[in-house]
């Protein structure tokens, strides 16, 4: 089992998830905070099922993710 940090982001139509250091792009959505997150797991595991375990094989070790925002 491997822990994977996932960034949850709310609109005004629900919750958008995606995960930080998979190679290709994977999304979960739902209506709920819990609901987004079950989605993404279960797309991680697609991933990884359809494209092997070298998906999550990434040279930099994500400690930490941020969210900032700047004027531009």
């Amino acid at each position: 089992m491997r822990q994977i940090k996932i960034i949850v982001e709310k609109h005004a139509e629900g919750y958008v998830a995606y995960p930080l250091g998979v190679r290709g792009v994977v999304v979960g959505e739902g209506d709920t905070y819990e609901d987004a997150i079950a989605d993404v797991r279960s797309a991680i595991a697609f991933h990884i099922e359809t494209f092997g375990e070298s998906v999550l094989d990434t040279e930099d070790v994500i400690l930490e993710a941020f969210v900032a925002e700047v004027s531009v």
